[in-house]
């Protein structure tokens, strides 16, 4: 019996939730200062992927 393949919508959406918990653990890190070494631009950044992962997983078929 083969597992059938992944869709689009379920890879956006595994992406989408990795790309989220980075995002919340530096941000939280950050605010302990453990990576208070890390520009704001990189949480921005973080920030915006995981926004446009969100848009793509709900565009996707």
């Amino acid at each position: 019996m083969t597992r059938p393949p992944y869709s689009q919508k379920q890879v956006y959406s595994y992406i989408f939730a990795i790309i989220t918990t980075i995002t919340l653990l530096v941000w939280i890190l950050r605010g302990l200062e453990v990576l208070a070494f890390l520009p704001g631009v990189v949480i921005w950044i973080l920030l915006m992927l995981s926004i446009a992962m969100g848009v793509l997983r709900q565009v996707s078929r």
